[in-house]
């Protein structure tokens, strides 16, 4: 795997985020390597389908990775993702000890490395990672600003996403 670089997992990272889409869910992927640039673990988002306001594409990954492992340290990895964690991802993101990230697009809303919250890298922590953002940043960028033009559509139309995934919200299922 000699070829491979950042640019290269972010895409496999995008690849996860269309994922995503296609599950009904916002379309943020992530994936996780080690050292030896082998791919440990991947993760979309799946708050929607599993009911799980946690389950960002960052969590998922993480908790896949841990379980592969099998540990809650992950030292000495390098996590890829389209779209610039929150605090809550920020925050997992250390307690896991992740060595390295790399983002795609920037968050303008909940950003928490560097866009509105700078929570990776401030000097209370007691463990640092490594942060690189804007990696295929337009075509990460471009998937998301898509996803919310198709839906904000529908939304016009008076089309439901969610409904025509074939799922029910948590609020419908006893209708």
């Amino acid at each position: 795997m000699a070829d491979v670089n950042d640019e290269y997992f972010m895409s496999l990272a995008l690849s996860q985020a269309r994922h995503a889409w296609d599950l009904g869910e916002i379309p943020v992927g992530a994936v996780i390597v080690n050292a030896a640039k082998e791919i440990v673990s991947v993760g979309c988002n799946r708050t929607i389908i599993d009911n799980d306001p946690c389950a960002h594409a960052e969590i998922v990954a993480l908790r896949n990775a841990g379980k592969i492992l099998d540990t809650y340290r992950l030292t000495d990895l390098t996590m890829y993702v389209t779209l610039e964690p929150c605090c809550m991802c920020s925050g997992a993101l250390i307690h896991a000890r992740l060595k390295r990230l790399v983002y795609g697009a920037k968050d303008p809303k909940t950003g928490a490395c560097g866009s509105v919250f700078d929570i990776l890298i401030d000097s209370r922590h007691n463990h640092k990672i490594d942060v690189e953002g804007g990696v295929l940043e337009s075509s990460c960028s471009d998937l998301l600003k898509s996803f919310f033009k198709m839906r904000r559509s529908m939304q016009k139309e008076g089309r439901d996403w969610i409904l025509e995934r074939g799922m029910t919200r948590f609020w419908q299922k006893n209708r």
